[in-house]
């Protein structure tokens, strides 16, 4: 009833589609001083959210809107007007139906952690913090899989999770949200035995930009396969919050390996470190973390980890199963190793070893970050065929040497996927103009060698050309279709994907 007499106090000229007044619904207005700065989203509209969600869970303070204007990457964001953070899915839903029927713009925000710009804000917008949402709905142990909320992170969960016997491996280093996570399909160390979110995503639980609430492999259902009409769940997972809210998520766990063993391996050469990487995986070996770090990221990872590790390009390697497999899968590793040049191995049996070494590896961001004081990151990736790694990181390599950026390079080469992290001043429009142009050079060079101008960062707001020259005009035609269809006003995180 709160919602349709809110609407009704609104009506939409057929002729421009602007919403307007009737009449007043509440005669409160929005305190200035809380605002700070004027607004485009009406005080009749905020209070219609507060009513409908609590005065608690709106805020339009200035430095709220800042926080939810932005996630971690280096583009500039435009703050939302008002912040709401609903409770449940039908709030969302009722949030979603007011929006579209006001045409204003919806911008979801999880934990923020994005490197692309994806949760940016836009002008007039409203953000709809989900991170209130926090509830694990349903654990199955027998079956593996779990259901959540989009407030739970992927930290949060294994914590939870850590009695069962079971955990949740996708890993993108940053302790990101679960659903936050489907929404730019995440993956991280992991990736190269246990898959991305997009093998791992067995339902969806998605608000539309109408209201509309739909199951996407239908409801309850968390079957491991399913060949039943499209694949409506993968249609959601990469979009970026542009298709529709996810408000739950079913996925897969696994059990927790019997054994594990960590390495690192250092060599004189990036091409001897990668070439190792390509025969590992030629041989089949199940190897559930490979990932390489040139000598600038390790020098860096040193500086801000305090570790001591060899200032040369280097691989962290991890092993899972059982104790015996794990001695044979390290001595053949060993050997590949020794063979293309690798040297001074250092082994992490222990817990508590292996942790060190990873969180070295996880902060590798922050540590780009520590190289230069005030500069901001700049983070980009790419994903090629494996055997074409060698020679595209190679010429990555040479084009850092040659400029005037600092790019540590670093990468899930398992899988062919790594990242430059550029550490820029974004106020100098030239070093700007020139981290643009490496990750360009990067992103074209990986898309003619049959490769992805992204691996898991997602389009977001700097890669929406890129995804043209990768995919083809009639490729993207099709998503516009779909975008359509869904978001008919364009109003789900608009400005993200499409040019």
């Amino acid at each position: 009833m709160l919602l349709r007499s809110v609407l009704r106090s609104f009506r939409v000229d057929k002729r421009s589609g602007v919403s307007f007044f009737v009449k007043r619904t509440f005669s409160s207005e929005v305190n200035v001083e809380e605002r700070e700065t004027p607004l485009s989203v009406g005080g009749d509209i905020i209070e219609s959210f507060r009513s409908l969600i609590g005065k608690e869970n709106v805020s339009t303070a200035l430095a709220v809107r800042e926080h939810h204007g932005k996630d971690e990457s280096w583009h500039k964001g435009t703050p939302p007007d008002v912040v709401v953070w609903p409770q449940n899915t039908e709030q969302v839903s009722q949030i979603a139906a007011m929006c579209n029927q006001l045409r204003l713009p919806m911008v979801p925000f999880g934990s923020g952690t994005g490197l692309e710009g994806g949760a940016t804000g836009v002008k007039g917008s409203v953000c709809i913090d989900l991170t209130k949402m926090d509830r694990v709905i349903d654990l199955n142990v027998e079956d593996f899989d779990v259901t959540v909320e989009p407030g739970i992170t992927r930290k949060f969960l294994n914590n939870y999770l850590r009695d069962t016997g079971l955990w949740f491996p996708v890993d993108p280093g940053a302790d990101a949200s679960v659903c936050g996570m489907c929404a730019t399909s995440a993956s991280g160390t992991n990736a190269v035995r246990y898959g991305t979110m997009r093998e791992n995503v067995l339902n969806l639980e998605v608000v539309l930009a109408d209201g509309t609430i739909i199951h996407t492999a239908g409801k309850g259902k968390r079957s491991r396969k399913t060949s039943a009409g499209y694949n409506l769940t993968n249609l959601f997972v990469g979009s970026e919050g542009t298709l529709g809210i996810i408000t739950k998520a079913t996925i897969r766990l696994y059990g927790i390996p019997e054994a594990t063993v960590s390495a690192v391996c250092s060599f004189d050469s990036v091409r001897e470190a990668v070439d190792t990487v390509t025969q590992v995986m030629q041989c089949g070996i199940p190897m559930a973390r490979i990932e390489f770090l040139d000598e600038v990221m390790i020098e860096a990872c040193n500086n801000y980890s305090k570790t001591h590790y060899k200032v040369a390009p280097t691989l962290f390697l991890e092993f899972h199963g059982s104790e015996k497999m794990l001695d044979d899968q390290a001595q053949i590793v060993g050997e590949i190793a020794a063979d293309s040049g690798g040297s001074d191995f250092v082994w992490a049996k222990e817990a508590d070893e292996r942790n060190k070494l990873w969180t070295a590896r996880h902060n590798a961001w922050y540590a780009t970050l520590g190289i230069r004081k005030g500069g901001k990151g700049m983070s980009t990736d790419v994903c090629v065929p494996i055997s074409k790694l060698p020679d595209v990181i190679v010429a990555t390599k040479e084009d850092l040497k040659n400029s005037t950026v600092i790019g540590p390079i670093v990468g899930h080469v398992g899988d062919g996927n790594f990242h430059v992290f550029m550490n820029i001043d974004v106020d100098n429009e030239d070093e700007i103009k020139e981290a643009k142009r490496l990750a360009e050079r990067m992103a074209r060079r990986s898309i003619s060698v049959g490769g992805t101008c992204t691996g898991e960062h997602g389009i977001g707001l700097g890669k929406k050309q890129l995804l043209i020259e990768e995919i083809g005009e009639t490729g993207m035609a099709t998503m516009k279709l779909l975008k359509s269809t869904l978001d008919p006003h364009g109003l789900l995180n608009p400005g993200k994907v499409f040019l």
